[in-house]
């Protein structure tokens, strides 16, 4: 059996990654330190886009390239390993995937060409203050009104809500879930800046009594906990894809570093701490990869991925605070001077771990479902 990836993985994979090294660089991402700019390069969106790799796993009749969640995991690492400034996992997994799936035709119509051309931005609110679990809204409710709803409530760090043109919300509703496509300029919306290390632009989203029209339900309250956990779990995969893009190139770049750097006039790679370091930061990448990997080709092929997202996550977590430490740390000082690129992926490793959430609260999760016989049992 082939393991390895197929000729349009590889394909997408290498156009993505030509692409994004061509185009960003420690000088063009310094335009948007200390929120200078948004965080957002619109020429390379529509570079992006022109090659078609915004609708890499939206539908053909769409305009997309109909592939799957797998070969979109490519973009996203790729994205990682340069750190482009572009909402590609708020914009094409935390929202066209799902309205891909659960939408219906008129909001499929509505919105995926607008996607894939680029000239539509979507996002998504997957978080409440203290409240990390989209599929359980406590904060934000909603409640009929005619054929519509309305939405109260808040949610805290969306990417890019000041730009986007719908914004998928979860609200409590009974004892369901309802998932709504929030239009972020309508009456009722306020959004309040929030900084973030990355520089990424993220937004706190008030809801007061906001008119939701019907054909901006996505989800009722009987299937919206379902399909926040559907999209939940390939947000999560995402981010470890993006942590496993960054991972890797921190790591690769530590490594050149110390092939280069003399001390006391010889090459600090040749030294046995240095070496058993790096070769660590080896291991954990590929263990990474491996994990993150196994979590998406599982998510592409339809089947219950569960247990391997609990697993990628952990891994993604662990592997990003290791890595981001050693290269530090076998970089010197070297490493925190802002003229030199690692600190940027260091605050991004960082970024994602915490998005993520903690490893150790995660492994707790995987343990109960192991106790329960959810998980690794025949």
């Amino acid at each position: 059996m082939d393991f390895g990836f197929s000729e349009q993985q590889r394909d997408v994979q290498t156009l993505a990654r030509q692409i994004l090294s061509d185009n960003v660089s420690p000088e063009s991402l310094a335009q948007y330190d200390a929120y200078k700019a948004d965080r957002f390069d619109r020429e390379l969106w529509a570079k992006v886009a022109e090659a078609g790799l915004l609708g890499v796993a939206v539908g053909e009749e769409y305009g997309g390239m109909d592939f799957g969640f797998f070969e979109l995991a490519l973009l996203v690492e790729e994205a990682g390993r340069s750190i482009a400034p572009l909402p590609l996992i708020s914009h094409l997994v935390s929202a066209a995937l799902p309205i891909q799936q659960f939408g219906s035709a008129e909001q499929r119509q509505r919105w995926l060409p607008g996607v894939v051309s680029g000239e539509t931005l979507l996002s998504a609110a997957l978080t409440e203050p203290y409240n990390e679990d989209p599929t359980q809204p406590l904060l934000t409710t909603a409640v009929a009104d005619g054929a519509g709803l309305r939405l109260s409530g808040d949610k805290t760090a969306v990417p890019f809500a000041h730009l986007a043109d719908r914004i998928v919300v979860s609200a409590k509703m009974g004892d369901g879930v309802a998932v709504v496509l929030l239009d972020p300029k309508a009456a009722g919306v306020s959004l309040t800046p929030m900084q973030v290390t990355t520089y990424e632009p993220q937004f706190a989203l008030s809801l007061d009594n906001v008119s939701i029209a019907a054909e901006d339900i996505l989800a009722g309250p009987e299937s919206g906990r379902a399909l926040m956990q559907w999209l939940s779990e390939r947000t999560s995969a995402a981010l470890c894809a993006h942590q496993l893009g960054a991972s890797d190139k921190a790591m690769r770049m530590t490594a050149s570093y110390t092939a280069e750097r003399k001390q006391f006039g010889v090459l600090i790679s040749t030294f046995q701490a240095v070496g058993h370091r790096a070769a660590n930061c080896f291991i954990d990448v590929e263990c990474l990869r491996l994990n993150t990997y196994q979590a998406v080709s599982r998510l592409d092929g339809g089947l219950d991925a569960t247990n391997e997202v609990h697993i990628a996550k952990i891994w993604a977590g662990d592997v990003g605070h290791r890595v981001s430490y050693a290269a530090q740390h076998l970089h010197g000082g070297t490493g925190i001077d802002r003229d030199y690129p690692l600190w940027r992926y260091c605050t991004w490793l960082r970024y994602n771990e915490m998005t993520l959430g903690s490893s150790a609260k995660t492994l707790a999760n995987l343990g109960k479902r192991i106790a329960a016989g959810e998980a690794f049992c025949r």
